[in-house]
């Protein structure tokens, strides 16, 4: 059935939104996510969502979509939450949402199709949908931006983390919805990406008259854009949960920021200009420094990278188009390694070849005797329980390491097949605040908390080397502080830290040595590449 939203024009109607006493607790938990949230924004209003990680930020996003939960699950709601004065399942299509793993909103094999994918559901005619397309990418910069310039055939699969946040969000901006939904839409950019992309955001609001909610955890990228900054509680991590309503503060960004600072930054908000104390390296002044590594536990040399396999073609055999090539890289005892650069310059692709989970597309990558311990030079031909055992890998998508239905089980998963003790596990989750979590589903967790878990699940296995992809994706500022502190901890212990990131301020305290990736190859056509 067409929607009302359908058509040429530009403008749509903007949705109302509605909460009275509204609480929900995911299946087979025991506290709720959010409780008692009465809220309303009216029609056209752009609100900045704030708060702890774990508050239920996401879970009311998912719940405005209409896809939270589906009848005669052991979920449980309570009170109304409505959108245009009916429940959202019941408006399915009204809003388009965008989630924090963009890896889940990813449907079609071909570039232009996923974008098409919502408005053709929407029974938008043809001709409009493609005018569409051709606008959404545009607006999101993969197409004919320094961003990227991906033909409508580009195959999704060979997008970035970051190329697929944007993917996804021009996805929603073609199905121009009453209601714009994002969840973290900027976590995995480059810097030029993070502004990118709001300023996209803002000229469809400004086309469209649109509702917005957006969850973002540092206030500076979406003050100017919004009308109303909302703070909730901690949920299902407070100890009050189901005593005290959800909402914390609500009003004007300005009076909000400059009323409640301190309030704000205690609850863990990434005011502007706030960056939390953090534990100095050892040998080092005001939380960052450039101490110098141990013993060098790995190394490449001339390596070329790629996610792609080895095709045949009749009876030759071609070699995939490295995504980057000529890498020369070291990683010491003791030391922090950073790699940086914009979205699409293979970062993770390297990280993923260095950790032994790729095989190089030619080149070198090479464990020295001191970690190896009789398993060989080439991490990559290592058994899984020797990989893990000395390299630990963090992907960017949290859920791809989760392996048990259980907190606490994905815990001591690696110390019990290791055969090590579990000594580090009831540290991990004091420090990196999983304890409340500890019968939970890792799949139930919010993104924050799925992040944590799946860096925890690592630390557990005692690596010497760390290979972290955006790790600290989705936390709010307390737990950011707490996961950089340890991680200083392990680097003083000897531990090597490999991050894959665009936080410049956690590289800050982190110190040691940064690798930044400039794009190598675009669409088959090579570029220049540099390695810094």
């Amino acid at each position: 059935m067409p929607s009302p939203d359908s058509g040429t024009a530009a403008v749509v109607r903007p949705a109302a939104i509605s909460a009275q006493g509204w609480g929900w607790r995911h299946a087979g938990r025991t506290a709720p996510a959010i409780h008692a949230l009465d809220l309303d924004i009216r029609p056209g209003e752009r609100v900045l969502l704030l708060g702890p990680s774990g508050a239920g930020k996401s879970t009311l996003l998912h719940a405005l979509a209409g896809v939270l939960g589906e009848e005669g699950d052991d979920a449980d709601e309570t009170g109304s939450l409505l959108v245009d004065g009916v429940s959202p399942k019941a408006r399915r299509g009204r809003a388009g949402l965008m989630q924090q793993d963009p890896e889940t909103q990813v449907v079609l094999s071909r570039l232009g199709d996923d974008v098409a994918f919502g408005a053709e559901n929407l029974c938008v005619a043809r001709d409009e949908i493609w005018n569409r397309v051709h606008e959404a990418l545009d607006d999101v910069g993969l197409r004919n931006s320094a961003s990227g310039n991906f033909a409508l055939d580009h195959p999704t699969s060979a997008l970035s983390g970051g190329q697929k946040q944007r993917l996804a969000l021009a996805g929603i901006l073609a199905m121009r919805p009453g209601l714009i939904l994002l969840d973290e839409p900027t976590a995995n950019l480059d810097p030029a990406g993070v502004l990118e992309v709001r300023d996209a955001v803002g000229r469809c609001l400004d086309k469209t008259g649109a509702t917005l909610v957006v969850v973002e955890h540092r206030v500076s990228v979406w003050k100017d854009l919004v009308d109303r900054i909302v703070v909730l509680q901690p949920g299902s991590s407070s100890a009050t949960a189901g005593s005290t309503p959800a909402v914390l503060l609500d009003g004007n960004p300005d009076t909000v920021l400059a009323q409640a600072r301190d309030m704000l930054t205690a609850a863990g908000v990434w005011v502007p200009g706030y960056v939390p104390i953090t534990r100095p390296r050892s040998g080092t002044a005001g939380g960052s420094g450039t101490t110098s590594g141990g013993e060098l536990l790995l190394a490449t040399h001339e390596l070329a990278v790629s996610r792609e396999r080895a095709r045949r073609r009749g009876f030759k055999t071609v070699p995939p188009l490295p995504v980057q090539a000529g890498l020369d890289a070291e990683v010491f005892a003791g030391q922090a390694l950073t790699i940086t650069g914009p979205n699409g310059a293979g970062k993770s692709t390297f990280a993923l070849t260095l950790a032994g989970l790729l095989a190089p597309v030619s080149g070198t990558v090479t464990a020295a005797v001191g970690l190896s311990d009789g398993a060989g030079a080439d991490p990559f031909k290592w058994k899984a329980q020797q990989l893990i055992s000395r390299i630990g890998t963090v992907f960017q998508e949290p859920e791809h390491q989760f392996v048990t239905g259980r907190v606490l089980d994905e815990l001591m998963f690696g110390p019990k097949h290791l055969g090590h003790g579990e000594d580090r596990v009831d540290e991990l989750l004091e420090r990196l605040r999983l304890r409340h979590l500890v019968d939970a589903n890792p799949y139930t967790l919010s993104g924050g908390e799925k992040r944590r878990l799946s860096v925890a699940t690592v630390l557990a296995a005692h690596p010497r080397v760390l290979v972290l992809d955006e790790p600290t994706f989705g936390q709010d500022a307390n737990t950011w502080a707490e996961l950089a502190s340890f991680l200083s901890e392990l680097l003083d212990d000897g531990t090597s830290v490999v991050s894959v990131t665009h936080d410049q301020e956690f590289s800050s305290v982190l110190g040691g040595r940064e690798m930044r990736l400039v794009p190598a190859f675009q669409d088959g056509t090579r570029q220049e590449a540099g390695a810094a």
